[in-house]
């Protein structure tokens, strides 16, 4: 059995039995956490959650994370339990297992944590975004650290190991620099200057399908769920998850429900012909299993995979940057265009205009210098 179900289950019977001190498992040791009173000297004079280590003077490296060492870790708990009960609780007995106040990596990852959820109502997407985010940093970093102090020089080493200019680099500087702000450090600017000149407007430009080979390959499928599925991405732009959060009750006008990325919006066909002979009123979704237990990069992952099993030679995002495309060379202004897709003026501009090749421009052009109502030339 795997060790961190021993461990589950050791603090179940400690929990069970009102113990108040737990089992935490620290890379291969294991440590005791409880509300314990302060350590001699400290400036606390009341009792308070603490960490105390299992070393002993016949293994002054600590208790492995094994059965045996599990075993001895639930005994010593119980052990505390009754000294505090008694009153005979004494740092004293506990001398080589004290640990330093020092607060660790780990130590404020927690906290962080802890704050995070404080503050957020947890639903699918504030769970994506933390697991997108959060957990793509955090564990990395506090394996990193192994125990150590946290600082501002810690934080810039672990930088330093990722590639510069990447998401990646941006992403690591962006969690990382907030987790600072909240410890309180010095020297943030040093955090910043990293983060380098990464943006989504600077991604290599994609070969987007014309608005005829997207139709063509629509006609295609023969599923009509997943058929239903495409014709949404394409007439209305939206991101794939937000295909099951959408209702067409003010058709030809496409709601997405507060459960997506960006919230609640509502959305217009670029091509109300698509929406109309399309059918796009009538939601029909594909078969997929536990659909309402997804999460939205679930979702998106079912969306892509039958894209590529159908061998459709575009991923479904493609349509998403194909609407805006069409919405500038509709002539929409920026704030419409991002107003339609549920983000900012700002990312409209720099990620989706760098998208539009001169042809497009070009086409643009032409039509707004041969409306009859432009102002004539002097």
């Amino acid at each position: 059995m795997d060790i961190s179900v021993r461990l589950a289950q050791a603090n179940g019977r400690l929990r069970a039995s009102n113990t108040g001190i737990s089992i935490e498992q620290r890379g291969g040791t294991l440590w005791l956490r409880g509300t314990l009173p302060p350590k001699p000297n400290s400036n606390k004079n009341k009792p308070y959650q603490q960490k105390l280590s299992l070393r002993t003077k016949e293994n002054p490296q600590g208790v492995k994370a094994t059965i045996a060492g599990l075993q001895y870790a639930e005994q010593q708990a119980r052990a505390i339990r009754v000294q505090l009960d008694k009153g005979q609780f004494n740092w004293a007995d506990w001398q080589l297992n004290q640990v330093s106040e020092v607060e660790t990596v780990s130590d404020w990852v927690e906290k962080y944590e802890t704050e995070y959820w404080k503050r957020r109502q947890r639903n699918q997407q504030t769970e994506t975004t933390w697991k997108k985010d959060y957990q793509a940093v955090f564990p990395k970093f506090v394996k990193f650290a192994k125990d150590a102090e946290i600082s501002t020089d810690l934080i810039v080493k672990f930088i330093c190991q990722t590639k510069p200019d990447t998401r990646n680099r941006k992403r690591v500087c962006d969690v990382l620099g907030r987790l600072a702000k909240f410890a309180k450090l010095d020297s943030l600017d040093a955090i910043k200057e990293l983060a380098g000149n990464y943006s989504p407007g600077t991604v290599s430009p994609r070969n987007l399908p014309t608005d005829k080979e997207i139709a063509q390959w629509r006609d295609k499928i023969n599923n009509p769920g997943w058929q239903w599925v495409y014709g949404m991405c394409a007439a209305y732009g939206l991101r794939p998850h937000e295909i099951f959060h959408v209702d067409m009750l003010d058709f030809p006008i496409a709601r997405v429900s507060d459960e997506t990325k960006t919230g609640e919006r509502f959305i217009y066909p670029l091509y109300p012909e698509w929406a109309e002979n399309w059918n796009l009123q009538e939601i029909i979704l594909p078969n997929l299993e536990s659909i309402e237990d997804s999460s939205n990069a679930k979702l998106g992952t079912k969306i892509s995979g039958f894209f590529y099993d159908f061998k459709i030679p575009f991923p479904p995002y493609n349509l998403r940057h194909s609407y805006a495309r069409r919405c500038f060379e509709f002539g929409f202004t920026p704030d419409f265009g991002a107003k339609l897709m549920g983000h900012s003026v700002t990312t409209h501009c720099k990620t989706y205009r760098a998208w539009i090749d001169e042809a497009t421009y070009w086409k643009v052009y032409e039509t707004l210098v041969n409306r009859v109502d432009r102002p004539p030339a002097p």
